[in-house]
């Protein structure tokens, strides 16, 4: 990322992940690196992806929007934020509190059929965007099973009106 982050002077890149805590977590590595998490997988996910394996674990540094915030001098901008964590979103949400009531978008993964332990619903997620003031506006197609067509996750976009 940072070789990119060079050639855009609006772009700044934080070696963070986002979660409920600040501190320091440990992320399971997949094979493919896509669908790394710090949740463990359900079988869901390497029957549908088999690449989608884990095969090795880091400790990274973990923050909460809230703690960043701040310091990204975002204060009176519109603000978009995309939440795709391979079934961390919930802990995402619990740390950015204070965060949300400045963000105008979220950009948000949704499973139908979790992929990760813990991960939460479709229905979940919605619930918990529209207790904070947010209205679903357009869903966009995600991970499905290659082998069944059955359709896994989804993006869903939210705005406050």
């Amino acid at each position: 990322m940072e070789k990119n982050q060079k050639h855009d002077p609006l772009w700044d890149v934080y070696h963070s992940s986002l979660g409920e805590r600040d501190g320091v977590a440990v992320i399971n590595i997949s094979k493919n690196s896509v669908s790394s998490s710090l949740l463990n997988n359900l079988p869901q996910l390497t029957e549908s992806a088999p690449e989608a394996s884990f095969i090795t674990q880091e400790e990274i540094k973990i923050a909460k929007l809230d703690t960043l915030f701040d310091s990204l001098q975002l204060n009176g901008k519109k603000i978009y934020l995309k939440i795709d964590t391979q079934g961390y979103e919930e802990k995402v949400l619990e740390g950015a509190v204070n965060s949300l009531s400045k963000i105008k978008g979220i950009q948000i993964e949704m499973a139908f059929i979790p992929s990760y332990e813990g991960a939460l619903t479709y229905e979940t997620i919605k619930q918990k965007l529209e207790g904070f003031g947010f209205k679903l506006m357009a869903i966009e197609n995600g991970f499905y099973d290659k082998k069944t067509g059955k359709q896994l996750e989804v993006d869903g976009i939210f705005y406050k009106p």
